[in-house]
This record gives structure tokens, C-alpha cells and sequence, in this order.
């Protein structure tokens, strides 16, 4: 098998607070928009998916430094993108020994988005929208929101809004653990309630991502340790079309 095809070990998957691991440098190459693409063995890195974006941060040794501006998984191979800092370090040594580091603002402000997009779920319920269904979550910077199939009465919003964001203040100044366990099928069914998602695989090991004692969900991405450290949630709107209710929100 050609090396670059051995699927990437994903570090963060099993250790979300690592930012920063050793790996081996297995390809290096320009793509075709003229961007370079490192490939190691195992990162730390969280590539954007999942409604997360992706992590930045760098890819050093003593002989080049390498800039991350952007990180994608295909194929079980995580593609790191960015340049370099000198253009004399363009051709770097396959087999190398690397330093990776994650931007740790970035990451935390990311995981605090995140985080708070599966608190809004749980607000959602409590507030009494029980027949709303989670579904599409957008967590980046400009504008994050969780989108859920079924519809709300319009007289309800401005109430409603008010109610998340009093829920939410409730839940993080009460704190609760954020854990993350990767457990078999029927494991992974009880953590979330009794139930998982169609496109779970019955003979696969999901990883469930759970705040406090709460139902867990389904996730690969990155997370805070306590929901107290998502500050403040706010709700800035709720829209409504074509049998969806998107509730937009930010962190403070």
C-alpha cells in the first residue's frame, strides 16, 4: 500500500485538550491551487467537519516551518494546508520527525461554540420543544446556529428566546462534566437516550460526546472540560422556513 493512503491517526479523537504531539512526515506536496499539503502519520489537528472549522496552528522541526491555515479529512487521510515560512524549506525531508502545534485560542474558542451548539439542544427540550429534532449544526465564528426539523407557533419566538438564553444561563452557572466516550453500538444507544442516528452503523464503536447527565449525542469534534466555561450563550435569532426552526446563538 502507497503510504499516503495509511489512514491518519486522529490524536485529538481520543484526547481533545492535546495541542501539541510529535509525528512522522510522510508526503509534502503543491496542490493544484497552489497550496502546500503536508501529510503525517498522527495529528493533533482538527480538520474542519461536523460543523466545526478547522484547527491552525504549525508543523516544525530544526530544519522548516510549516504554517497550518486550513485542515481537511478525506478518505481517512487528514490533509494539512498552509505554506511555508521561508520558501528554502519547500522541499522537506519524507521520514522526518515533526513538531505539531494547535493555535490554543483558536481551538478553545471553537470548542466553546461547539459545545454550546449541543447545550442549545438541550435548552430546546427543556423550554418544551420537544418534537424539534436536532439536525444541521454550524458552529464557526461568523454567525453559529443548530438547525432542527419541525416548526414553532411565530407568537412563541421572542418568549421562547428569552426562555434558551435564561435555560442556558441556568445550565452553565450549575456546570456539569463534558465527557466523551467511545463505546459499541448498544453502549452508545443507551448514552443518547435509547436511540441513535440511521447513519450510525450497528456494528460500529461511535464516540458520544455528553454534557453532565444529560442524553449524549454522536461527535467527532473538539469540546470544552465543564459547561460552565461556555460563559454565556446568547440566542440572536430563530428563523423559520420550509419545515425547519434555526436557532442562531453566539458565546460571550
Amino acid at each position: 500500500m502507497d503510504e499516503n493512503q495509511i489512514p491518519t491517526k486522529l490524536e485529538y479523537y481520543d484526547d481533545m485538550f492535546k495541542l501539541e504531539s510529535t509525528a512522522t512526515l510522510l508526503s509534502s506536496f503543491l496542490n493544484e491551487d497552489n497550496r502546500y499539503v503536508l501529510i503525517v502519520d498522527s495529528t493533533v489537528f482538527h480538520p474542519q467537519g461536523g460543523g466545526q472549522p478547522s484547527d491552525k496552528g504549525s508543523i516544525s522541526n530544526s530544519q522548516f516551518k510549516f504554517i497550518v491555515e486550513d485542515v481537511r479529512l478525506k478518505d481517512k487521510i487528514v490533509y494539512h494546508y498552509g505554506h511555508f515560512e521561508s520558501s528554502k524549506d519547500e522541499n522537506v525531508e519524507k521520514g522526518a520527525k515533526v513538531l505539531l502545534n494547535v493555535d490554543e485560542d483558536r481551538r478553545r474558542l471553537n470548542s466553546r461554540l461547539h459545545s454550546a451548539g449541543h447545550l442549545l439542544d438541550i435548552c430546546v427540550r427543556n423550554v418544551g420543544w420537544n418534537h424539534l429534532e436536532p439536525g444541521k449544526g454550524y458552529h464557526f465564528q461568523d454567525g453559529p446556529f443548530v438547525e432542527y426539523k419541525g416548526v414553532v407557533p411565530q407568537n412563541e419566538l421572542q418568549s421562547k428566546k428569552t426562555e434558551l438564553e435564561l435555560e442556558a444561563s441556568n445550565l452553565i452557572s450549575k456546570g456539569g462534566k463534558v465527557s466523551i466516550s467511545i463505546v459499541p453500538y448498544d453502549k452508545a444507544s443507551e448514552l443518547c437516550g435509547g436511540c441513535l442516528p440511521d447513519y450510525i452503523p450497528k456494528d460500529s464503536t461511535p464516540r458520544i460526546v455528553q454534557l453532565g447527565e444529560f442524553p449524549g449525542c454522536p461527535c467527532g469534534g473538539t469540546h470544552i472540560k465543564d459547561i460552565n466555561e461556555i460563559s454565556t450563550l446568547k440566542v440572536s435569532q430563530i428563523r423559520i422556513k420550509k419545515g425547519f426552526t434555526k436557532v442562531f446563538y453566539n458565546v460571550q
